[in-house]
């Protein structure tokens, strides 16, 4: 590192910090602006839910909302790249179908069946089933503090899950296993995205992947209903789609982004932890869900595991 010169120092003390500063407060304030954003999709869905729409049509109607956006961003983002290979484009079909597609399909079953509190805590599972696909595929022992993270993440959970169970039975070992499926498939794309965004990009990768994902859903929609009944929900299912496309998928895709580009992925991760948080303020005040004392306990294990796990992976790198 350049030591800078006493009058270099003098002269740069003023506007260095200042700009640091506005940096780090920038980048904190996207990141949990992403963070609580992402965590709000839950809550609307369970709203739409409330008005008679399905998923498919939910997740059809964000992705419509939500694909203009996406191929801007890949335009933005191809602008000087160069052309993606056979190899590279055969990935983003692959890594959109698994993190974007699949993921946010079994999601939002898992919804029809769980509250939006657990949903947000399996989902927040994803970080440790990366170390377990680590462990599976690449044979990377975890580290002490990883094996703590997983136990103390899935302790967390356990007391969620029995705290739901208990109120709804079967439907909630039908929704969990649902949005486990959903975190592991998001797993499995965060695990086979890391080569991928070092030749493609972060933002170039993220929108592909997403109009691939934004595909699929429309696809998947007119292949099993017809078009019209897309138009016959309540005003109130389309005002909530509008909000589930824009603030709850393309906002937080763009201020987590810079927000990591500002701040890094180590910081930018511990601050996501605002979302399991709001997701439960949000399900309480709007879908008046229940919160008690073991899902209150599993919450905090779940951030805590997940912040074991964001720990070690920043000293491995």
């Amino acid at each position: 590192m350049t030591v800078p010169t006493p009058r270099a120092a003098a002269v740069a003390a003023p506007s260095l910090p200042t700009s640091s500063r506005r940096l780090l407060i920038s980048g904190l304030l996207l990141a949990a602006t992403g963070a609580i954003a992402a965590s709000g999709k839950a809550v609307i869905v369970k709203l739409a839910y409330r008005h008679g729409a399905d998923a498919t049509a939910l997740l059809a109607l964000r992705m419509m909302i939500a694909f203009p956006f996406f191929i801007a961003m890949g335009m933005w983002a191809a602008r000087r790249a160069q052309p993606l290979s056979a190899g590279d484009r055969w990935r983003v079909l692959l890594l959109g179908f698994s993190g974007y597609y699949l993921s946010s399909y079994l999601d939002f079953l898992g919804l029809q069946y769980i509250s939006a509190t657990l949903e947000r805590l399996i989902l927040y599972l994803s970080p440790t089933l990366v170390v377990l696909i680590a462990l599976v595929v690449l044979k990377q022992r975890p580290t002490r503090t990883q094996v703590a993270a997983l136990l103390v993440s899935y302790l967390g959970v356990l007391l969620a899950f029995g705290h739901d169970i208990q109120l709804e039975g079967r439907r909630t070992l039908i929704g969990s296993a649902l949005v486990f499926a959903s975190a592991l498939s998001y797993a499995v794309y965060l695990f086979g995205s890391g080569q991928a965004v070092a030749r493609i990009g972060a933002v170039r990768l993220t929108a592909y992947a997403s109009m691939v994902a934004c595909v699929l859903c429309i696809g998947q929609y007119l292949l099993f209903q017809p078009w019209d009944a897309l138009w016959a929900y309540a005003p109130s299912v389309y005002w909530l789609s509008l909000l589930n496309g824009t603030v709850c998928t393309v906002l937080p895709v763009l201020a987590i982004m810079i927000g990591v580009k500002r701040i890094g992925s180590s910081l930018a991760a511990q601050v996501s932890m605002l979302g399991p948080v709001s997701t439960i303020v949000l399900s309480v005040w709007l879908l008046d869900e229940p919160m008690g004392i073991w899902q209150s306990a599993g919450t905090v294990l779940v951030l805590l595991g997940v912040l074991l796990v964001g720990r070690g992976v920043a000293k491995k790198c």
